[in-house]
C-alpha cells in the first residue's frame, strides 16, 4: 500500500510544482537550501496547506483541494523528525517520547494502552536510550538528542515517517555510529522514509529511491 503526493504551493520566489509516489523503503530528496525540500514536509504532515493537489498515505486521502479534504496534522498517522529534534526542553526523555502516543484516541483504553506503553519500552530499548528515560533534553549529548527524536517519532507507529536533515547538527565521529544505527533501523522497523538531505553519502547508504529539487521541481 503506497502513498502519493501531488503539491502545488505558491512560495515567495517560485511555485512547488512535485509529483511523487513512494510504494516502500527510503526515498531521499536532495536539493539546495530554499529549493522547496522542507515545504514538501510540512504540506504532506499538515503543517502547510497546500494551495492545490491530492496528500494520500497509505493509499487514505488526507488532503484533496477539489473534494475539499484536510485532515489535521494529529490524525495523519505521520511521524516527523526535525533538523533541530524538536524536543520539548520542560519534559523528561520518556515525556517527550510519550507524548506522541497520549494523543492516540487507543490509549484513552487500558487495553490498547498497554500494549503502546510494551511497544514505547521496546523502542527505546531498541536505541540504547533506556538510562536517558529522566534526564533532561538539554542535557544529553547531540547524538543521544537525535536517538529520542527518531524513537519520538516512530513511537506512534507511523504509516509514513518525514526525516529533515537528521544528520546535519551532529559532528563527524557522532555521524559515524548514527549512520549504523540508523541502518539497523531501517531495517527493522521497515516504515516508508522521505529522508531530506544534503549530503551524497547519506543518499548513497540509504536511498532506496531519490529525487533532486530545484526551484520547486523535480529536475
Amino acid at each position: 500500500m503506497g502513498s502519493y503526493f501531488r503539491i502545488l504551493k505558491k512560495l515567495s520566489a517560485f511555485q512547488l510544482d512535485i509529483e511523487i509516489e513512494l510504494n516502500s523503503g527510503i526515498l531521499v530528496i536532495q536539493g539546495e537550501s530554499g529549493a522547496g525540500k522542507s515545504t514538501i514536509l510540512n504540506c504532506i504532515s499538515g503543517l502547510l496547506t497546500p494551495d492545490d493537489g491530492i496528500i494520500q498515505i497509505n493509499q487514505r486521502t488526507v488532503f484533496e483541494k477539489s473534494s475539499k479534504i484536510d485532515v489535521p496534522t494529529r490524525n495523519r498517522q505521520i511521524g516527523y523528525f526535525f533538523q533541530n529534534y524538536a524536543l520539548f526542553p520542560n519534559m523528561t526523555v520518556e515525556e517527550n517520547i510519550l507524548y506522541g502516543i497520549k494523543n492516540k484516541p487507543e490509549f484513552r483504553d487500558p487495553g490498547h494502552r498497554a500494549d503502546l506503553l510494551a511497544y514505547m519500552d521496546s523502542v527505546i530499548d531498541n536505541f540504547g536510550i533506556n538510562a536517558l528515560r529522566k534526564q533532561n533534553p538539554r542535557k544529553i549529548s547531540g547524538g543521544e538528542k537525535q536517538r529520542v527524536a527518531l524513537a519520538r517519532a516512530i513511537v506512534t507507529q507511523p504509516s509514513l515517517l518525514l526525516l529533515d536533515e537528521p544528520f546535519s547538527a551532529l559532528d563527524e565521529e557522532t555521524k559515524a555510529k548514527v549512520y549504523a544505527e540508523f541502518s539497523l533501523f531501517k531495517e527493522r522497523y521497515q516504515i516508508p522514509t522521505i529522508l531530506i538531505t544534503h549530503d551524497r553519502h547519506e543518499s548513497e547508504l540509504f536511498a532506496d529511491h531519490s529525487v533532486r529539487i530545484k526551484s520547486g521541481r523535480i529536475c
